[in-house]
């Protein structure tokens, strides 16, 4: 394949000078009309220094932030293969209710009378995920994954104070998602490492010899990081039932099983849902996002307060009892968040988001079985959501999986998660997600497979890589120790 046949390949590059550096004395954006409001004196100790605002012109202004925005890549310039992030398209629909000024411009602290429309779309969509996961007590309050992890966390531990039981450990498989030890630690736990098995997934066995009476449950990611099914979840669960703990399920990776599997029968007392991944919200960049709880009957009244209750015909906030864990964000979460997840759901309807799951499961089995040919597979056994290749053949020539995703940058792809999960070397973690074609993902892989023979033909193209970017490779040791943090 030609360099000029990469899509993205040849997009042109603009230097971009700052608003102080190009504005010039006297250019102006807009004609600003005489004052009819008598002018204010104040005194000169109270005025301070003038802003040193850049005189501009229109154009100079829109060109410059058109420019900045085309240095970016995401999710609506093309494929973004992020392995265990589900970083796919997000209907403009959504973003079009969640702008809406009734619901958006709804304050926060306005009387429950006056917001109806507001608590009946949280009471609906905390109806909707209880369906969904089979997990009937929900709050969306946290504002994130992690955030999520640390209420599931808090539930663990009323839950067992309730009952008078200490305990101090949580079993964390090595497939877990990175914040989860964290998410356990933040409440006082010891994460405990659990390796899975030759297979990628957990043996039944290694959970049975350290669950304990000291132990407050187990954190399982299903799909686990691998992309892999946990097929002993159930029974790992009745171990850990059997020793009075709790199965707490991240639900980051459910893009993959919507409708397909009811995680309430496979033994999951907690869950979280990523709703900036599986249901709607844009990713990346620092948000916004929101991760609802999901509980067992059992457990509701743990939730985090206030949650949406229905009553006859109307809505409230329902602060709960003394037993909940309180707030663990201001006011009702993340509410645009909500909403788009809200709107996702309702226009998707069940059928379609059980087909999501299914089309997202055959893209990254289809890279899967295109890919292993060219890519050594971590586990080759049927995957979810995503594929986990490794560097073995790479390494033959020198190259390392960084040069491959730097490479594709070139290519016009932003690359797919490297070097995660720890437990495969030099890993290249694939999600395709639903929301990419077969041609465009045809097209990822025949890229895919060009780069790989460059790396045997012309492996320096790789270790130079990016050539076409605007920025080139930065030195990430350096800005992982001496980061700058200011402005």
């Amino acid at each position: 394949m030609s360099t000029t046949n990469i899509p993205g390949a040849n997009g042109i590059i603009q230097n971009e000078p700052l608003l102080w550096e190009k504005g010039k004395k006297g250019r102006r954006g807009m004609c600003v009309p005489a004052s009819d409001v008598p002018e204010a004196h104040f005194p000169a100790d109270f005025q301070g220094q003038g802003v040193d605002f850049p005189d501009l012109s229109e154009v100079d202004v829109v060109r410059h932030y058109t420019r900045l925005s085309q240095w970016n890549y995401g999710v609506d310039t093309g494929m973004y293969p992020l392995g265990s992030c589900t970083m796919k398209y997000n209907p403009k629909i959504n973003e079009k209710v969640a702008s809406t000024p009734q619901l958006a411009a709804a304050h926060p602290m306005l009387s429950d009378a006056l917001v109806q429309g507001n608590l009946q779309i949280m009471y609906e969509l905390q109806e909707y995920l209880a369906a969904i996961t089979g997990l009937p007590g929900v709050t969306v309050q946290p504002a994130a994954g992690a955030h999520g992890e640390l209420a599931g966390m808090l539930i663990f531990a009323a839950y067992h104070k309730a009952k008078n039981s200490k305990r101090n450990k949580i079993l964390i498989p090595d497939t877990a998602h990175g914040t989860n030890p964290a998410s356990a630690a933040l409440c006082g736990y010891k994460p405990v490492p659990i390796k899975s098995g030759p297979n990628g997934i957990l043996d039944i066995k290694s959970i049975a010899a350290v669950m304990d009476e000291e132990t407050a449950g187990i954190m399982v990611t299903n799909p686990n990081t691998l992309g892999l099914f946990e097929t002993n979840i159930r029974e790992i669960a009745e171990i850990v039932h059997a020793k009075g703990g709790l199965v707490y399920g991240d639900g980051a990776n459910l893009n993959a099983v919507m409708g397909i599997i009811n995680p309430r029968k496979c033994g999951v007392d907690v869950m979280h849902l990523n709703l900036h991944k599986t249901f709607s919200t844009p990713h990346g960049g620092g948000g916004p996002g929101a991760g609802p709880v999901c509980v067992t009957e059992e457990l509701s009244k743990y939730l985090p307060s206030p949650r949406a209750v229905k009553e006859d015909n109307t809505y409230r906030l329902d602060y709960g009892g003394p037993e909940s864990v309180g707030r663990v964000h201001a006011f009702h979460g993340n509410f645009s968040v909500l909403l788009r997840a809200y709107s996702y759901i309702r226009t998707m309807g069940a059928e379609n988001l059980k087909k999501a799951s299914q089309l997202a499961v055959l893209n990254a089995a289809y890279i899967k079985e295109k890919l292993k040919g060219t890519l050594p597979l971590a586990y080759n056994r049927p995957c979810m959501h995503e594929c986990v290749f490794s560097d073995a053949l790479l390494q033959e020539d020198k190259i390392s999986t960084l040069d491959l995703a730097k490479r594709l940058i070139d290519c016009g792809y932003h690359p797919p998660t490297i070097y995660f999960p720890l437990v495969v070397h030099g890993a290249i973690m694939i999600e395709p997600t639903e929301t990419e074609c077969k041609e465009d993902i045809d097209q990822f892989i025949e890229v895919v497979k060009m780069i790989v023979r460059e790396a045997k033909e012309n492996p320096e193209l790789l270790r130079q890589a990016p050539m076409r970017a605007k920025t080139r490779r930065l030195d990430e040791t350096l800005a992982a120790r001496h980061p700058c943090l200011c402005g």
